[in-house]
């Protein structure tokens, strides 16, 4: 069968590929960018459910609107407003399936086929394959230890003249790092410069272990600049699908029609069960308890690497899920991984997050929430056998 040139060129997710790994108890994954289950508030949300189904199962049952559940939306406005002083009158709204459909729905919008998008030269791959899908040019732009180069950034604008950058500041994926604010007051001034839009990614921004928290890009946006990508999967849990995007009206506008070709909506059952969560626990109590079980996670696995000569971080990270790994000189990343999977632990290539996957990479990205502390401790020893 022919298929179409759009899907031909797209490869599988690495890290969903690496997922399938038959189940053995003894096999050590530092793959996967998955929260914890014992972050999940599983007793709240069974009380919920049940008692969404005793109450009001018809309509949460029904077909909602592509907006997203009203109280839902409002809640979520709500909590960006009260936070990060986020979202002014020409601001909307909408819930999504997920941060993913968030950057989808974006890429769908704004780019025609051929137009150019900036990101990180290192990059999250859901996002990467999205843009791919749309048969749009990824061109990446230089990082140190402080996130994007804004420099390499104008460079690249003038050169290209993009229609978007996509970035993560907080937290990135894979890297850690988190972007200064200096550098976001002057990502906003080269976004109104050079006419383009900023897609944020923020799905783990309110994963802080220490370190001073800094206001997300759309949080000093007074141009409409940016469209904020955010999500409850890091935050309540990943299989619920909801997630969500803040940006100017028109621009929801038409994302809410690009939705209605897509999925119609998202889950309503799980926007009820969100929309409860919020108004009956206390979330930023919550959030707090997931804080406290990933950061003693990720001091687990720094401490851990501290006792492998050769072994260092990219970043220290002060939040998120991951840690971007550079292997020794001769060391690469394919091999390393290869070789890891047949000691029984999993990680991820570097080269799956960049902008040519058949670059070879001397980065490694090991995520630290799954895995609980001894595991940690067993897994980086068989990695240094390994190494």
């Amino acid at each position: 069968m022919n298929f179409s040139n759009r899907i031909s060129a797209l490869q599988p997710s690495v890290i969903r590929e690496i997922l399938k790994t038959p189940d053995d108890p003894d096999i050590i994954s530092f793959a996967a960018g998955n929260p914890s289950p014992q972050a999940f508030p599983a007793a709240d949300m069974a009380r919920i459910s049940a008692d969404i189904y005793a109450e009001i199962a018809p309509a949460a049952l029904q077909y909602g609107i592509s907006e997203g559940y009203a109280p839902l939306r409002e809640q979520t406005a709500a909590y960006l407003k009260d936070t990060w002083q986020m979202g002014g009158e020409s601001d909307e709204l909408i819930i999504t399936s997920g941060g993913q459909q968030a950057i989808e729905l974006a890429a769908k919008v704004l780019c025609n086929e051929g137009d150019t998008v900036l990101c990180e030269e290192k990059s999250f791959i859901g996002a990467l394959n999205a843009f791919r899908s749309y048969s749009l040019q990824l061109v990446g732009v230089a990082m140190d230890g402080d996130g994007m180069d804004m420099a390499d950034l104008e460079a690249k604008l003038r050169a290209t003249k993009a229609k978007v950058i996509y970035t993560i500041p907080t937290f990135h994926n894979p890297c850690g790092t988190v972007l200064p604010l200096d550098r976001r007051v002057k990502m906003l001034s080269l976004a109104e410069q050079y006419g383009a839009t900023i897609i944020e990614d923020s799905p783990y921004c309110e994963l802080r272990y220490d370190g001073e928290a800094v206001p997300p890009l759309k949080a000093m946006d007074d141009k409409g600049l940016v469209i904020y990508c955010g999500s409850y999967s890091k935050t309540i849990a990943p299989g619920i699908r909801v997630g969500y995007a803040a940006a100017r009206r028109d621009i929801i506008a038409r994302m809410t029609v690009a939705k209605q070709v897509s999925d119609v909506h998202t889950n309503l059952f799980f926007q009820h069960v969100v929309s409860r969560f919020l108004d009956e626990c206390d979330f930023n109590a919550h959030i707090k308890a997931c804080c406290e079980l990933y950061g003693k996670r990720r001091d687990a696995l720094i401490e851990a690497m501290a006792q492998v000569s050769g072994l260092r971080a990219f970043a220290a990270p002060e939040g998120g899920l991951f840690i971007w790994l550079r292997l020794p000189e001769n060391k690469t990343a394919l091999d390393v991984c290869a070789a890891a999977k047949a000691h029984k632990v999993l990680c991820v290539p570097g080269s799956a997050f960049a902008m040519d996957e058949r670059a070879p990479s001397r980065f490694i990205r090991l995520n630290f929430s799954m895995p609980d502390e001894v595991a940690i401790e067993k897994g980086v020893k068989r990695l240094a056998e390994v190494l």
